[in-house]
């Protein structure tokens, strides 16, 4: 098992600070880094070779690299820069019509939340989101209440395969399953889904997945995919119209060239990939699961407020929201920095107060015990 001790120097975190929010914006170890600097320079050292004649064959291979590691054929991929400009290509792309409904949960990003806003202002369709109390209990139950809302004018599911407020993981599979049976599009938001949890897009069959890449599964910054099934490709507009759209385009060839930009983070994804397969990533899952488990219990005990779910992998993987008495959360948050220079962040959802703790294979028990200790002396 690769423990917190041998991982934490080949990450580039500040050793000062006590990092549990890996889950906003990930943090890329040095190996990785590095070969994403590798590329820039390579494109600095012959720009016109390296986006002129050479970009559409390395885009291919690192597509490859991540179909295999998701199970799909690298044709049914493309590389976004993050997951809300994947949530963007098939939310614009979408031929809505007034009274058309997008069923969701109420457990959404916001930045996705104000996309289907936008679209549902200027198409007349309906942004639906249904709740999903806390504390959940049964994952037949989340399934049953949400699909008691579809209704003959959905036309759209749009929900996260983890969620970013409150941290769970929800019953994707059996949405999809229902949603195919009905003629029901399916678009998945799995922004933290890639490195935390094992996915195979191709068994989970939904109509479209967006998941970050530099996130959980630690590639650099700007790098992220979007699947889409092969007979949804034709209709899929991209989002930046430029020298890929031709007659005889391909949703590959419209999306992989969008003008100038840095590819380097695309290029690095494989990197990521044979990372964390080089230091055992199921065992360093398994050991930040345990981690979040212990938080959230001991958040528990100190505060004498349930867990907001069953304690199993089902539920939560590497990231966990642990409920907080009532506070001022913008108060707390500066003074877990400040004071005890304790990176976290803490979010007030539906009215009640969480912390949303992550834990990342650099991370150990020390840091856990910072935190309660923090929160016990602040609260």
């Amino acid at each position: 098992m690769s423990a917190a001790a041998e991982l934490r120097p080949l990450f580039l975190l500040d050793p000062a600070v006590t990092f549990l929010n890996h889950g906003s914006f990930g943090a890329c170890p040095l190996p990785v880094f590095e070969t994403y600097q590798r590329w820039q320079r390579e494109l600095e050292r012959q720009p016109v070779e390296f986006l002129g004649r050479r970009v559409d064959t390395l885009m291919d291979a690192a597509r490859a690299q991540l179909g295999a590691y998701l199970n799909v054929e690298a044709a049914d991929l493309i590389f976004v820069s993050n997951a809300t400009v994947g949530v963007n290509t098939v939310a614009r792309s979408l031929a809505l019509q007034p009274g058309d409904e997008i069923l969701t949960t109420d457990h959404e990003y916001g930045a996705c939340d104000y996309t289907w806003d936008f679209i549902c202002r200027k198409t007349g369709a309906s942004y639906v989101r249904h709740p999903i109390p806390l504390p959940a209990s049964s994952a037949d139950e989340i399934v049953e209440s949400f699909w008691s809302a579809v209704t003959p004018r959905t036309r759209v599911i749009f929900i996260s395969h983890i969620t970013s407020p409150t941290a769970l993981i929800l019953p994707v599979a059996e949405i999809c399953r229902r949603a195919r049976a009905a003629g029901i599009l399916t678009s998945i938001d799995g922004a933290h889904a890639p490195g935390q949890i094992p996915l195979d897009l191709t068994a989970l069959d939904a109509d479209f997945y967006t998941g970050n890449c530099h996130k959980w599964l630690c590639a650099p910054k700007g790098s992220a995919f979007l699947y889409a099934r092969r007979e949804h490709h034709h209709w899929l507009e991209p989002l930046v119209i430029s020298w890929g759209w031709l007659p005889d385009s391909t949703f590959v060839s419209r999306n992989q060239w969008q003008g100038t930009r840095d590819i380097a983070p695309f290029l690095s994804v494989p990197a990521a990939i044979e990372f964390q397969q080089a230091h055992d990533w199921d065992a360093v899952r398994a050991r930040c699961h345990a981690l979040a488990s212990q938080c959230r219990q001991r958040l528990a005990d100190l505060f004498g407020l349930a867990p907001i779910a069953p304690d199993s992998p089902d539920w939560f993987a590497q990231m966990v929201a642990a409920p907080l008495p009532p506070c001022n959360v913008t108060t707390l948050k500066t003074r877990l920095y400040d004071d005890y220079r304790i990176e976290v962040p803490l979010v007030t959802w539906n009215g009640n107060n969480y912390v949303r703790v992550s834990f990342q294979g650099y991370n150990d028990e020390g840091d856990l015990e910072a935190l309660v200790g923090a929160l016990k002396a602040l609260l």
